[in-house]
């Protein structure tokens, strides 16, 4: 599945998702923590994918680090979660699923349509149960710790 080194993948991804933080005018103090969640969320999907791990699980797992690093990086830089959310998730977003479905309608091949919309939708999924998840435990965390902290 790996053409490249993992190297050669953080920095393509890092570069990207620089890209999107500009497009979406993250500031400029915040990118390269912002770069650097988009960059390690892509390097656990392909890790995960030559692993052998489907591709819907491999998407979860990078989301869920990016979730968790977004959480991170808004704490200690006191910014909302969505401006290193939104341009780490990027790289996982699944257009090459979509491109393939797309295709596939248009060349009639409803079979092949099926599987690759059925993959984009529950990868697509995937990437919104793990956003929810890591702000559900992050959320909850911080509530128990700060019943612990006054008791």
């Amino acid at each position: 599945m790996m053409n490249y080194p993992l190297i050669h993948h953080l920095i393509f991804a890092f570069v990207g998702t620089l890209g999107f933080c500009i497009l979406f005018h993250v500031p400029f103090k915040h990118m390269p923590a912002a770069a650097f969640g988009g960059a390690a969320g892509w390097v656990t999907y392909m890790y995960a994918l030559n692993g052998g791990s489907p591709p819907v699980a491999a998407c979860f797992a990078a989301a869920c680090l990016v979730a968790l690093l977004s959480e991170i990086f808004s704490k200690a830089g006191k910014e909302a979660t969505t401006i290193f959310i939104i341009p780490g998730i990027i790289p996982l977003v699944p257009g090459a699923p979509l491109y393939y479905t797309m295709r596939a309608i248009l060349t009639g091949d409803f079979d092949a349509a099926a599987y690759f919309g059925t993959q984009a939708l529950f990868m697509a999924g995937s990437i919104a149960i793990a956003l929810l998840l890591i702000a559900s435990l992050t959320r909850l965390f911080g509530a128990i710790k700060g019943k612990l902290k006054f008791s």
